[in-house]
């Protein structure tokens, strides 16, 4: 095996392997078990104004005797509102406690769920605690698991750690209490490995750059990836990246004194050697000073997030192999700081990406599509059925859609749709920009195939994924740029302050989607 590369089928898990507790743990529990918590979430339901107590659920509860009837007035005086998420806790000199919780019933839309998931985390976070889920339909009960246990599990991460959390659980009331737990459990099962997958992702874009450069942001890929069937991943060094003319990546690491990485992560169930094959590509930027373009003290403070794509597109290869989807997916990840050593790349400089066409480097803070141009080029020459990339890539789209939405980019509105779809099934608000074909001479070089930046203030979003598009070479095609969404400046939701691996969910989902049609 040539040292400057790293070529592997990844051996079982070891004894070895590094467990980073983040959230609560989350399992479907019997009524019976009801008395070992200390702590009992009852859902409320509000219909036409007034709420009630949802059917099944036990007249007391840790000692505490439910209303039977609950007025506005009752409701004024415990400061409850008839609104979704409004909650009351009742405490018990034996610290044990009742927290009702208004939900929408059987209308509860699987993201309020969530919602009601991070509310449940929040209540009691350091003892035991039940939600009691009444469910009078069986078949949702599954998607309703899910949503709840995503919602508990992202909202209970803590990149500090700290003790361990103390666990959550569902006891289902309802009709068919078999089948309800039956599906529950289901639901438990997936959410759990959406959510820590996810997660996992945060955690990396939470540490601090010193301790997360390209060798260790490969080497936590390695560890990641282990063991889970039908995986293959390489690691790519500096020669192998010379070798393969990667000459984006080789460009905005110059400046910097730790070494460029390439990851590519392949998932292929043997059992389904024709499925459809996609290939994510995820920017790697560890941490960015904007080169010679230097950043101001304010724009770089949180600059260590810029590798977020990187981050989701191995979580997301990494979930969708352990839940076993019959699909094909290759993880692309370019790995580089942008920094201002002596070697740094200059405004002016010129680089041949892999595909062959060169770009004239107008600012080497645009140094986001450098790299992924390369990896693009990697992905299509993979020939795939599509192409998703994602990115911290622009301000313009932060300017556009503001901290809680990401711009899709799309060449295929098939592919575009489905993106779409999953977005919102995942509670992950993107909207579609459009490629306006006009905007291309912006980016035309006196010197060069392509410049790096059009116009300052003019549509850059756009022309960034103009940019990209470049070197898709006709492949269906997506960019999704979470600039703007892909950090939290304060606790909301499920959402904890910091990093929030925006667009992991919705690519997870749109894979799960795709591969059920395969």
């Amino acid at each position: 095996m040539r040292k400057d590369q790293i070529t592997q089928r990844l051996a079982p898990r070891s004894n070895r392997k590094r467990e980073i507790r983040m959230a609560r743990v989350v399992s479907v529990t019997p009524m019976s078990e009801l008395a070992s918590f200390t702590s009992v979430v009852i859902p409320l339901v509000v219909a036409d104004g007034s709420l009630s107590v949802a059917a099944g659920v036990p007249a007391t509860v840790n000692g505490v005797t439910l209303p039977s009837e609950i007025s506005s007035e009752w409701c004024e005086h415990q400061g409850l509102r008839a609104k979704l998420g409004s909650s009351v806790t009742f405490r018990n000199v034996d610290g044990t406690s009742v927290t009702l919780i208004v939900t929408n019933g059987a209308s509860t839309s699987l993201e309020q769920w969530r919602q009601i998931g991070a509310v449940v985390a929040k209540a009691t976070p350091k003892v035991p605690t039940a939600m009691i889920l009444s469910i009078s339909p069986t078949g949702p009960v599954s998607n309703i698991a899910q949503a709840l246990v995503e919602g508990a599990t992202l909202a209970s991460y803590s990149y500090k750690g700290g003790p361990e959390s103390s666990p959550i659980g569902i006891i289902v009331v309802g009709p068919d209490v078999q089948a309800l737990t039956a599906g529950a459990t289901e639901g438990v099962r997936l959410g759990s490995l959406v959510a820590s997958g996810v997660n996992w992702a945060k955690h990396l874009i939470d540490m601090p750059a010193i301790d997360l450069h390209p060798k260790s942001f490969a080497n936590f890929a390695i560890e990641r990836l282990e063991g889970i069937p039908y995986i293959d991943i390489e690691i790519w060094k500096d020669s192998k990246i010379a070798e393969e003319r990667l000459g984006g990546l080789q460009g905005v690491n110059l400046g910097s004194a730790q070494p460029a990485r390439l990851v590519q992560a392949m998932y292929a169930p043997a059992d389904h050697p024709d499925a459809p094959h996609i290939v994510l590509v995820g920017k790697g930027v560890t941490f960015d000073t904007g080169g010679l373009w230097l950043k101001t003290a304010a724009g770089m403070a949180t600059m260590k997030t810029d590798m977020s794509g990187a981050a989701i597109v191995i979580s997301v290869l990494a979930t969708a192999a352990e839940m076993a989807l019959p699909i094909r997916i290759t993880a692309i990840a370019p790995l580089t700081e942008n920094m201002t050593g002596g070697a740094a790349m200059r405004p002016g400089d010129v680089l041949k990406i892999r595909n062959g066409k060169t770009v004239e480097v107008i600012n080497p803070d645009a140094e986001g599509r450098l790299i992924l141009a390369d990896g693009l080029s990697l992905a299509a020459e993979r020939e795939p059925d599509a192409i998703i990339d994602i990115a911290t890539l622009t301000g313009a789209q932060v300017m556009a859609l503001g901290e809680d939405m990401g711009a899709l980019f799309a060449s295929d509105d098939v592919l575009a749709a489905s993106l779409l779809a999953a977005s919102a099934e995942t509670g992950e608000p993107f909207w579609q920009l459009p490629l306006v074909d006009g905007y291309e001479p912006q980016l035309e070089s006196d010197v060069a195939d392509l410049k790096n930046l059009g116009k300052p203030g003019n549509a850059g979003a756009i022309v960034a994924a103009l940019f990209l598009r470049n070197f898709t070479n006709g492949v269906a095609w997506a960019h999704l740029d979470i600039a703007g969404p892909s950090r939290a400046d304060s606790t909301r939701g499920y959402y904890q302050r910091g990093a929030t691996a925006f667009g992991a969910r919705t690519l997870l989902q749109y894979l799960i989607t795709r591969s059920r049609q395969s």
